[in-house]
């Protein structure tokens, strides 16, 4: 698995709290999507059932391994204090359910009676919390409202606006902020060297400076997404079907990324063709870059319909396409 970045500020403050003995009950790991809150989440309940009740005044960084035999039970996923709380399997089937259940909420709460078999500590994960159903929200409340001793809840969230108020109150909140530019470029070129610094670019512009997103589109071939938008631009595409086919690949909630990334590209790809076209065609170019623009803002302020989006883009190119010289008379 890739390193993440961006979790500095948050390892410090989980670490100065159990240092000096004040761990709250209860931390909410809110931030996009993508910011690696999950993982930062498990090397949380992986630091506190290896090292003990806290108040160390030893320095520790929050990936030392502590009590080897702990440690081999969370590599193994057999921890008997981390419990996880996620969306589970359908009917034996690939796709999740929509929500986390009350039922395994209550499954939960039943084993907060029991007592500590091993260790110090024990940790709840909801990934996502946002994921909860609302009577397993209130249930998850009211266990919050009365922690148990020595348990830890790490809740992350990717909307946490939408959560109860009252859940939020009752947790400190680690906030994962997308991580600066130059800072992803220089992580982007040390996991993947292979990319060329333009590809490179166009992956973080596109990502908001959240690295899973990063990441996810790497494998969505930036050269080749150039390839389709140039081949429009190139041939006109006088029967709609590049068109189309780039409509399809940005088009709905699933392929939100491939469309920024999609955004991202075109306007470093009519700048090289103003650089490329004769002085009197360098208008027509600065033109469909303004209609770029306009298309972009307007479907932000509306509804952010994406295959509208990527087929009015396709559009622009074509209309970039050389013309067939008139016969004279």
């Amino acid at each position: 698995m890739a390193a993440m970045i961006g979790h500095q500020d948050a390892e410090k403050a989980f670490l100065e709290a159990w240092q000096g003995g004040r761990l709250h009950h209860a931390w909410l790991l809110a931030g996009p999507q993508g910011m690696g809150k999950g993982s930062f989440a498990d090397r949380m309940a992986r630091f506190l059932v290896t090292h003990g009740p806290g108040g160390a005044r030893t320095a520790v960084a929050l990936d030392d391994r502590g009590d080897d035999a702990a440690a081999r039970l969370v590599d193994a996923g057999n921890h008997p204090e981390i419990i996880r709380l996620t969306r589970q399997p359908k009917d034996k089937g690939k796709d999740l359910a929509r929500n986390i259940t009350i039922d395994q909420v209550r499954q939960m709460i039943r084993r907060l009676h029991l007592s500590l078999s091993l260790g110090d500590w024990r940790v709840i994960i909801v990934d996502a919390v946002d994921d909860l159903e609302n009577d397993g929200a209130n249930a998850l409340l009211k266990t919050l409202e009365e922690p148990p001793t020595k348990t830890l809840f790490l809740l992350v969230s990717h909307s946490p606006g939408r959560l109860l108020p009252t859940i939020r109150s009752r947790c400190r909140i680690l906030r994962f902020q997308p991580v600066d530019r130059d800072v992803m470029l220089s992580w982007l070129h040390g996991l993947r060297p292979m990319l060329n610094m333009p590809e490179a670019r166009a992956i973080v512009g596109a990502s908001g400076g959240v690295p899973g997103k990063a990441l996810a589109l790497i494998d969505s071939d930036v050269a080749a997404m150039e390839k389709k938008l140039l081949a429009i631009a190139v041939s006109g595409d006088p029967e709609n079907r590049l068109r189309e086919a780039l409509a399809r690949e940005v088009g709905g909630t699933t392929n939100r990324a491939r469309l920024e990334l999609v955004i991202d590209i075109v306007p470093g790809l009519l700048a090289a063709m103003a650089r490329e076209r004769p002085v009197a065609e360098i208008a027509l170019v600065l033109a469909q870059w303004d209609r770029v623009q306009r298309t972009v803002r307007d479907a932000i302020r509306g509804s952010y319909d994406g295959t509208m989006v990527g087929f009015e883009i396709g559009n622009c190119l074509a209309e970039l396409a050389p013309r067939p010289a008139q016969t004279a008379r």
